[in-house]
């Protein structure tokens, strides 16, 4: 209670200060509280998708590495090392970001400048690397689609603490100290009207005797 007093003056204007104060507080706090919602809904969204797209990186890279080998056996490692070095990179890297409910969300695009066939000479090489070549494109694609979104979830989980603990801030200590001083300041006034109740009473008795003293007289 004694944190309460300090720099209080428990008056009406006082008083009604607190309740306005503690209103906006309470609608703040409803307002967090549908943000908090909305950001979970979002993140479980994410959670949902990013298994798929796991799945969905794992297998291309899986199936892209699985056709490189099998075109190793068939080239040879110094052909393939060959073919690969007359490769330029053609990934462009195209970093964005997005606003989801007040959190800006980061996304990460992998953009393929398109060349006429293939980066070699398809003369020297298999149908296994051109296979290949293609997966692992797609690939790229895949994982960076996956990055997205697990830079998401970090992003979101990070507000959905942030936003929570606004709320319990505002639910279990601003408003509860609001309503203490509001109640101590009621109290407060109470008693000042009893005070000013009981001094009116013993003046009106005090007038009273004088005046019926005066009668007697």
């Amino acid at each position: 209670m004694s944190q309460i007093l300090t720099g209080i003056h428990p008056t009406r204007m006082e008083l009604l200060a607190l309740r306005k104060r503690k209103q906006i507080a309470e609608r703040g706090g409803d307002l967090l509280r549908e943000k908090l919602d909305a950001l979970m809904i979002e993140f479980f969204q994410f959670v949902r998708e990013i298994s798929a797209l796991r799945m969905r990186s794992q297998q291309l890279l899986s199936d892209a590495y699985l056709q490189f080998s099998e075109s190793q056996v068939s080239l040879g490692f110094t052909k393939l090392e060959e073919a690969s070095l007359g490769v330029d990179d053609r990934f462009l890297l195209d970093t964005k970001s997005r606003n989801v409910i007040g959190v800006a969300i980061p996304f990460v695009q992998i953009n393929v400048e398109a060349i006429d066939g293939f980066p070699y000479n398809m003369l020297e090489t298999s149908a296994k690397l051109d296979e290949a070549t293609a997966k692992m494109v797609d690939a790229v694609k895949a994982v960076a689609e996956l990055s997205s979104s697990q830079a998401a979830i970090i992003k979101l989980a990070e507000a959905i603490a942030s936003t929570k603990r606004r709320v319990n801030c505002l639910e279990f200590i601003i408003i509860p100290r609001m309503l203490d001083t509001i109640r101590y300041i009621e109290m407060h006034l109470q008693e000042r009207e009893r005070e000013d109740f009981f001094r009116l009473k013993r003046i009106k008795r005090r007038l009273e005797e004088e005046k019926e003293a005066a009668v007697a007289s």
